[in-house]
C-alpha cells in the first residue's frame, strides 16, 4: 500500500513539473514575440524619425535657397512667387521639425526662426501681389533671416553625420525626456543637437540635370523628325551607334508603345562583358538613350578634357553646336549637360546629357530626351531692350560676371528669350534672367559649386 500512495505522488510531482515546463516555455515565447515585436517597434519609429529629420534637412535648404533669390528679386511679380514658394517650404520645415523626438525648449529658437521666415514671407508677398516694392527695411530683414540661414545649415551636416555613422539613435531621446537629451548630446556631439537651434547644414538637393530640365517634355516633339521605322531598322541603327566591332551579341526588349517617345529598346553585351542598354525612337530611329554599366576606379581624365570629348562625340553624332551647362561627377564618371546655341543665343530646353568615363574617356552613356522634345531653330530677333536697359532691373548688388542672351521654358511650355546674367551677392553666385522684350525679371537661380560638380537650383 505505501509502495502505491509513493508512486501516485511521484505521478503528481511529474505532471507538476510537467505543466511547470510547459508554462516556462510558453512565457520564453511569448518574451520572444514581445521583444520582436517591441524591436520592430522601435524600427519603424527610428524610421519614421529619420524621414522626418531629412525632411526637414531639405526644406531648410529651400528656405534659405528662396531668402537668397528674395534678396536680389527685383521685380513684384517674381518677388510674389519667390515668397509664396519660401512661405510654403518654412511652414513644411515646421510640420516635419514637430515630428522630431526632442522637447520643444530644445529647438524654441529653430521653430521662432521658422515661424518668423513663414509669416515675415507671406506679409511680404501680400505688398508683391499688390505691386508694391520691398523697402529697404524689408530688405534688410530678409538679409538677416538669410544670414541666420546659412548659419543653421553648418549643424544639420554634422548631425547628419552622426545619424549615418550610427552615433545616435532617434529611440534614445524617448525613454528619458530632456535629461536623456542632455545625456545624448554629451555622447555624440557637444556642438550637434545643442546648437540645432543655431546651425542647420547646406543640403545638396539640386536639380540633378542643371536649369530648366524639368520642363524639358513637350507634346509636340520638335525634334523628332522622320517616318516610322520597324524594329529590325532600329536594330540596326543601335549596332551603328554603339559600334558593331564592340558588339559580341544584342538582343531586343521589345517597343514601348505607351512611353512619352515610343520607342524600342534593346540589351547588348560588349567584347568586354560590359552591359549596354540602348533605346531607339519609333518615329524617326533617334537615339533617345544609352548607358553602359561598368566600373570606374581612377579619375585620370581632367574635367576639361571630358567636356571637349562629350562635345566632340555630339559632333560625330550628328548634334552640332552645343555647349556645356552644369555637370555632376560620381565614382568616377562625369555627367555633362550639354545646351544647343543658336549663333550666341543658349536654347536651354534642347538638353543632351553625356555620361564619360575618367579612367579612360569613354562615352558610358547618353540622353537626348530634352533635344528630342525640343529642338527648332527659334526666332531670336524679337530683342526689344539692350543689354544695358535689362541690367536697370537687375539688383544693385549684384556683381555681374558674365551675360548673354539665352531662351528658357516656362511651365506652362512655353519659352521666353531673355538676358542671362552671371553674378555675385555676398559671395554666392546667382543666374538672373531679364526678359528681353519687356525688361520683366523671369527667374532667378542659385549655381553651386558641390566640389564633385556644378549644379543649379
Amino acid at each position: 500500500m505505501n509502495k502505491l500512495i509513493e508512486w501516485k505522488e511521484r505521478l503528481k510531482k511529474g505532471h507538476m513539473l510537467s505543466i511547470i515546463v510547459a508554462l516556462l516555455i510558453a512565457v520564453a515565447i511569448l518574451g520572444i514575440i514581445l521583444y520582436k515585436k517591441q524591436r520592430e517597434y522601435r524600427q519603424a519609429s527610428e524610421n519614421s524619425y529619420n524621414m522626418a529629420f531629412y525632411e526637414v534637412v531639405d526644406y531648410v535648404q529651400n528656405v534659405e535657397t528662396y531668402l537668397a533669390k528674395a534678396l536680389i528679386s527685383t521685380t513684384p511679380e517674381h518677388g510674389a512667387e519667390t515668397l509664396t514658394n519660401l512661405w510654403r517650404e518654412a511652414n513644411l520645415a515646421q510640420s516635419y521639425l514637430s515630428m522630431l523626438p526632442i522637447e520643444s525648449q530644445e529647438l524654441e529658437n529653430t521653430e521662432k526662426f521658422l515661424n518668423q521666415v513663414s509669416d515675415y514671407s507671406y506679409s511680404l508677398s501680400r505688398k508683391n501681389i499688390y505691386n508694391e516694392s520691398l523697402t529697404e527695411e524689408d530688405l534688410s530683414n530678409l538679409e538677416e533671416l538669410h544670414t541666420y540661414s546659412t548659419e543653421l545649415e553648418n549643424t544639420l551636416n554634422q548631425l547628419s553625420e552622426d545619424l549615418n555613422s550610427g552615433r545616435f539613435q532617434w529611440g534614445e531621446l524617448t525613454k528619458k525626456g530632456t535629461v536623456a537629451f542632455a545625456q545624448q548630446v554629451d555622447n555624440v556631439s557637444k556642438e550637434s543637437f545643442s546648437n540645432l537651434e543655431e546651425n542647420f547644414h547646406e543640403y545638396s538637393g539640386l536639380i540633378y540635370d542643371g536649369a530648366y530640365s524639368e520642363h524639358i517634355t513637350s507634346s509636340e516633339k520638335k525634334g523628332l523628325a522622320g517616318e516610322n521605322i520597324d524594329e529590325n531598322k532600329a536594330k540596326e541603327i543601335a549596332e551603328n551607334f554603339i559600334g558593331k566591332g564592340n558588339i559580341k551579341e544584342m538582343s531586343s526588349l521589345g517597343l514601348s508603345e505607351n512611353a512619352d517617345i515610343p520607342a524600342y529598346s534593346f540589351s547588348a553585351t560588349s567584347n568586354n562583358d560590359e552591359n549596354i542598354n540602348i533605346s531607339i525612337s519609333q518615329k524617326g530611329g533617334h537615339v533617345i538613350y544609352m548607358n553602359t554599366n561598368r566600373e570606374v576606379n581612377s579619375e585620370i581624365i581632367s574635367q576639361e578634357e571630358a567636356t571637349e570629348k562629350g562635345k566632340k562625340f555630339l559632333e560625330e553624332k550628328g548634334f552640332s553646336n552645343m555647349q556645356e551647362t552644369y555637370y555632376v561627377t560620381q565614382e568616377g564618371v562625369t555627367t555633362i549637360n550639354y545646351a544647343y546655341m543658336q549663333n550666341d543665343v543658349i536654347a536651354y530646353p534642347d538638353l543632351i546629357k553625356v555620361k564619360i568615363a575618367l579612367d579612360n574617356d569613354d562615352i558610358l552613356g547618353i540622353e537626348t530626351t530634352g533635344y528630342l522634345n525640343n529642338h527648332t531653330e527659334r526666332d531670336v530677333s524679337n530683342v526689344q531692350i539692350t543689354s544695358e536697359e535689362a541690367k536697370k532691373n537687375l539688383n544693385s548688388k549684384l556683381e555681374i560676371t558674365s551675360e548673354r542672351l539665352a531662351i528658357i521654358p516656362t511651365e506652362w511650355k512655353s519659352e521666353i528669350l531673355c538676358y542671362e546674367f552671371t553674378g555675385n551677392v555676398d559671395n554666392k553666385q546667382f543666374l538672373v534672367y531679364i526678359n528681353a522684350e519687356n525688361g520683366r525679371e523671369e527667374d532667378i537661380l542659385v549655381v553651386t559649386d558641390t566640389g564633385s560638380g556644378i549644379l543649379v537650383h
